[in-house]
């Protein structure tokens, strides 16, 4: 069976050098070389139907896969696709799906099963030898199982034992802060709603998720400066732009569908600026799928009227270079600046321009990257539309700057009036399927108190007030042993979380861990001194409940909220609903509660209702959300309504961070694969990128190489310095040129999560820095191997 590498990475104030084996990844074991060939294709296209077919023949799923293809992102009866969060098609579309979304389905899908002859065959300590992917790879969960020490194996479990379990240990701590509730972006908005009331009623705040290690930053942004955490913009805004500005993104393999808003744009004029240190595949041309003209006649559409290649952490100083040439520009032109906005709507104006003004050119130039003439072509697209829309990713948030960075897109969106009308405005790019409805429905360490008075008062329960642990502080809480119960719902947490050995510790410090999921991870394997593993049902998969045959609804990265409808019988008789495992810890853990948590998951439109009057923005939720597109939830900010102190849109005035790394130092970003979603592993390659058969790879500026005696292919050791001066080391990783700037590195996650340090996150955000890690890159004692 494979092995893993993930307890390789070394730990140590100097980390030895590596022995000049190449080092294993997270992805299948192949005896194929590695190798490297620039992809010059269109994005989509014919490259994602081949791997489609692929997909499907693997999984066996010749019949239920194309049954999916129709059913996933359809309105009335269809299931929302479990990967990315972006909008549904609103006119129709019967072929709203991408291959990464195909992907994912049909891995949920597969006909394996990990069932209790699988843990009864192998260890824990065996199967954590395995990789990642071999262990997802065994298939669906099929029943609860229960850790036994003396045998180190899991072992099967009755439901009616494994609550018990769980009331038991979460009862017997002294303080209900030592228990953290994790939640992973797949979660539903109804078992999401559940979720936080019981953790609350129980009585923490300690509701980490994944969000604390993503957009955390811009969240805090955009409150700060708009009084929402949520973009402004919508499907319809991204259709009517005159120019889209897309930073820090990887659309092609994190958001694919974005291709068709992006080819669709290119057609009718608008320019589409993409900002990012690599230029992506999504960056370049693409063929649509159910474009199926031009899928027959291999006609291929621009993605992209300019590429900004600033160097990591350098977006801040692109926008602020842009801001200044806007500025200067109004000196001569009147109508550069929307003087009316900002004068009705906005304060703090005046601060920011002497700001932009007292910047010199020559430091925008070193912090960006950039030359001025690159910062002024920017600038000159910006002034010359009517309507613009700025989009960014993990690229733009995942760095210690990223809030102020953040605040800078929607500083240079309010000089010319660009929020509140159509076709405008900020539009970040949620990762995971409902990320933005976990935090919408409470999942939230930092809960407001008008968010808590008014749950108490719909729910009768005492919230508590103080603000709980994010992912970071649980970790470290875990660390202390002041948290002493995990309870992940859904993710892999143990690969997820930055600094893996340290993670790892913490969790095994853990009294008990519990863990909802579909298949078998990591974090099953790195587990406390009790551990259960509760298998939920999917996403495709019918729910059926006392009355009847349920759904769930999920809110996408543009604040629309509709129902998704499973499609086949469960992978197993055994599995329960999310909402329905939370109903039951929740009696386990607090018998005496008038929550009536059994009503509510006989009918979840009873769930809904409750919402309906704890939520703002989800009244009349049952009604609205089985219109035939759904709802939006209300976007004050969209209608220039500012929640802020002032009642307006707030400039900040950030200083300009200094991102250029020293001496011999490079900023090392890390990124999915395109064959891999989150911490889920498909294949060794990155089609987009060009590479086969290698996940254990760092991609290097070539001039960066040929400074430190590095050969394409060859073998080198990667060490990481973090906040706190601690180093640690991945040895035994292959260089690959690839065209990035100077000072710049890049490689995959989770594999690389081992070199962000426990100190490494945003004092801004308490983001981990996974786009922000310096490093050093070294050859291997024995690099002299190649690819």
């Amino acid at each position: 069976m494979a092995t893993s590498d993930t307890d390789k990475a070394v730990t140590e104030n100097e980390p030895p050098r590596g022995t000049g084996a190449p080092a294993g990844g997270e992805g299948p074991t192949t005896e194929k070389q590695p190798s490297q060939r620039a992809y010059h294709h269109p994005a989509a296209g014919w490259g994602a139907a081949k791997s489609v077919t692929r997909i499907l023949m693997r999984e066996h799923e010749l019949i239920d896969g194309p049954r999916a293809i129709f059913k996933m992102n359809h309105e009335g009866g269809g299931f929302d696709c479990p990967g990315c969060a972006w909008p549904d098609d609103t006119k129709g579309l019967k072929l709203d799906i991408c291959e990464n979304g195909i992907k994912h389905v049909t891995w949920e899908m597969t006909p394996k099963r990990a069932g209790r002859e699988l843990f009864a065959a192998h260890s824990v300590s065996e199967l954590a030898t395995w990789t990642d992917f071999a262990l997802e790879d065994q298939g669906r969960l099929t029943e609860p199982m229960v850790y036994n020490e003396e045998t180190d194996h899991y072992e099967p479990v009755t439901w009616k034992a494994a609550f018990e379990l769980i009331g038991s240990e979460l009862r017997a701590l002294d303080d209900p802060n030592k228990a953290a509730f994790y939640t992973s972006g797949r979660l539903g908005n109804e078992a999401t709603f559940l979720y936080q009331l019981m953790a609350r009623e129980y009585g923490t705040n300690n509701l980490p998720d994944c969000s604390n290690m993503c957009h955390e930053a811009s969240g805090r942004a955009l409150q700060a400066s708009l009084g929402t955490g949520k973009g402004t913009a919508d499907l319809a805004d991204w259709e009517s732009a005159d120019a889209l500005f897309i930073m820090g993104v990887n659309a092609a393999s994190n958001a694919p569908r974005m291709l068709t808003a992006l080819a669709e744009a290119y057609r009718r004029g608008a320019q589409i600026v993409h900002v990012n240190p690599l230029i992506e595949a999504a960056a370049t041309r693409t063929i649509v799928p159910h474009d199926f003209v031009d899928m027959a006649l291999f006609k291929s559409t621009r993605t992209s009227t300019l590429n900004l290649q600033v160097r990591a952490g350098g977006d801040m100083a692109l926008l602020r270079g842009m801001a200044k040439a806007v500025i200067d520009e109004s000196a001569s032109n009147p109508k550069a600046l929307d003087r009316e906005f900002i004068d009705r709507h906005t304060q703090g104006f005046e601060e920011y321009r002497a700001l932009c003004e007292a910047t010199p050119w020559q430091e925008l130039e070193r912090q960006s990257g950039l030359t001025r003439a690159d910062i002024l072509k920017a600038a000159e697209v910006y002034s010359r539309a009517d309507r613009t829309l700025i989009s960014w990713c993990l690229g733009v948030s995942q760095h210690e700057h990223g809030v102020d960075t953040v605040r800078e897109i929607v500083n240079l969106l309010l000089l010319r009036g660009n929020l509140g009308r159509e076709g405008a405005g900020p539009s970040p790019v949620r990762g995971h399927s409902n990320v933005q409805g976990n935090r919408t429905c409470g999942i939230d360490h930092r809960p407001t108190p008008e968010f808590l008075d008014r749950l108490a008062d719909v729910c009768g329960i005492d919230p508590p007030r103080a603000h709980g642990l994010d992912t970071v502080g649980v970790v470290e809480g875990m660390h202390r042993g002041t948290v002493k119960v995990f309870v992940g719902m859904g993710g892999n947490f143990a690969m997820a979380a930055p600094d893996t050995m340290y993670t790892a510790e913490g969790l095994r410090r853990c009294e008990l861990t519990v863990h909802v999921s579909t298949k078998l991870n990591r974090s099953h394997l790195i587990h406390g001194r009790k551990a259960l593993i509760l298998p939920c049902l999917g996403r495709t998969e019918k729910d059926h409940q006392r009355r009847g045959l349920q759904a769930t609804s999920v809110e996408d990265s543009m604040s629309m909220v509709h129902l998704s409808h499973g499609m086949k019988r469960p992978a197993s008789p055994h599995l329960l609903s999310e909402p329905a495992i939370i109903a039951c810890m929740a009696r386990a853990t607090l018998p005496d509660s008038a929550v009536p948590w059994e009503q509510y998951i006989e009918d979840y439109d009873r769930i809904r209702d409750t919402m309906a009057q704890a939520l703002d923005g989800f009244e009349d939720f049952n009604r609205r959300v089985r219109l035939p597109l759904g709802f939006r939830i209300k976007q004050p900010a969209r209608e220039l309504v500012f929640l802020t102190p002032s009642g307006r849109a707030e400039f900040s005035a950030a200083a300009l961070p200094d991102v250029v790394p020293q001496d011999d130092m490079l900023v090392l970003q890390t990124m999915r694969s395109h064959d891999q979603w989150n911490t889920t592993i498909y294949s060794d390659d990155d089609r987009y990128r060009g590479i086969k058969n290698l996940r254990t790879l760092v991609l290097m500026n070539r001039a960066d190489m040929r400074s430190r005696g590095i050969t394409p292919g060859s073998l080198v050791d990667i060490t990481a310095t973090s906040k706190d001066g601690s180093k640690r080391s991945l040895t035994g990783y292959r260089a690959l040129s690839y065209d990035m700037p100077r000072g710049c590195a890049a490689g995959y996650m989770p594999e690389m999560n081992a070199l962000i340090g426990a100190a490494d996150y945003s004092t801004q955000s308490a983001q981990p820095l996974m786009k922000n890690v310096k490093v050093r890159v070294a050859p291997s004692d024995s690099g002299t191997d190649s690819a």
